[in-house]
């Protein structure tokens, strides 16, 4: 399903501490498949909600989120237009993102999977 909420990330200045930390918290467990130093994707264990990660950062208070669309140059065009700005998108092994803000100047990600 697009447009709701497909995959957020937690930034942290330390992804290896912050693996510890939500490891021993949560219990979560990591996909080393895909993840790297700077990186470390949660492993879902099935279709329970959104994909999520660590990602290296400088540490906001706040998780990152990321709204699954089917045609992300199409969004980006209409974030524009609606008055809010919209980033180049960024190609990844996951697919291609974005970051946008509202017309507010509100941040939020676009992600169309691969």
């Amino acid at each position: 399903m697009t447009n709701r909420l497909g995959y957020f990330t937690l930034d942290t200045p330390d992804v290896a501490k912050a693996r510890a930390f939500y490891a021993a918290l949560f219990g979560w467990t990591f996909d080393e498949a895909s993840s790297n130093p700077g990186y470390a994707h949660v492993a879902a264990g099935g279709d329970t909600g959104p994909d999520f990660g660590i990602r290296q950062g400088e540490g906001k208070t706040f998780a990152h989120l990321y709204f699954k669309v089917a045609d992300i140059k199409a969004m980006c065009d209409r974030v524009v237009e609606l008055g809010g700005q919209a980033a180049i998108p960024s190609q990844s092994p996951s697919g291609l993102s974005a970051i946008v803000c509202d017309d507010q100047g509100v941040s939020f990600g676009l992600w169309q999977p691969a």
